[in-house]
């Protein structure tokens, strides 16, 4: 399997000139902890994430260091920090010259770089420019299981992976953060959407493509209706530890 194949075309990005408010109410209202930099021309200049975030002054949370410790670290260091907990703009806070992935890139060759790389998102670029992304936590892990078991994707199976997500925006569906994997003629639906009612249009505009075998429905609800929370139980919720490490583009 190749990128193309499990890649999300419909990526959120920002610009440098983006301020870092912004970018933080997109990457909530999106659900999604990474946001691909793009520059006038469309080309790939950085990736900023939640962990840009974490050592920043409005909240209290920026390094603090004596002097001594300071003169230990370096000047650099010292600024280039100061700057990544006051920066109002995303080109100040963002990491530069992300690793990347060509679109038909194996995805043994995805996972083995982001465990040697330790990230969790990879965009997907074509001739310099962003196509798609690909994320551990939303897509790679399941797909590589999935792989294993059943023969990789036909170019008929890309042709109808294509034809569903062109149908599913004609549905609307592109509000939702799904991914499609066709395989042998079957969809195999991913991802998240805000309701069971999105969930059967992105079902329906799938079983609609002809050519299309069977549709298999692995998404999931979020934020979950109350009930799967527990009546609301907010005690409870808080005593539960999160694993949920990342979300993907």
């Amino acid at each position: 399997m190749r990128a193309h194949q499990i890649m999300s075309r419909s990526v959120v990005t920002v610009t440098p000139e983006t301020s870092v408010v912004a970018a933080a109410k997109l990457m909530l209202e999106h659900h999604i902890s990474g946001l691909p930099v793009v520059n006038a021309a469309g080309e790939l200049v950085g990736i900023v994430s939640d962990g840009d975030f974490l050592r920043r002054a409005e909240i209290g949370t920026e390094r603090r260091r004596g002097r001594w410790l300071g003169l230990l670290v370096g000047h650099d260091r010292v600024a280039a920090d100061f700057v990544h907990a006051h920066g109002r703009a995303v080109g100040e806070v963002m990491t530069a010259h992300p690793v990347t992935v060509s679109e038909d890139a194996a995805l043994a060759d995805i996972v083995r770089t982001m465990e040697k790389k330790n990230i969790k998102r990879l965009p997907v670029l074509r001739d310099g420019r962003l196509v798609g992304m690909v994320t551990y936590t939303d897509f790679v892990q399941t797909i590589a299981d999935f792989a294993c078991a059943i023969p990789s994707p036909t170019p008929c199976d890309d042709v109808l992976r294509s034809e569903i997500l062109a149908t599913m925006k004609e549905a609307a569906c592109k509000l939702s953060r799904y991914n499609v994997v066709v395989q042998d003629g079957i969809a195999h639906l991913s991802g998240v959407v805000r309701d069971d009612k999105e969930r059967l249009t992105a079902v329906v505009a799938a079983e609609s493509v002809s050519g299309v075998r069977a549709v298999r429905d692995n998404m999931w609800i979020y934020p979950p209706p109350e009930e799967e929370l527990g009546g609301g139980d907010l005690a409870s919720l808080e005593e539960e530890p999160s694993t949920d490490d990342d979300q993907p583009l």
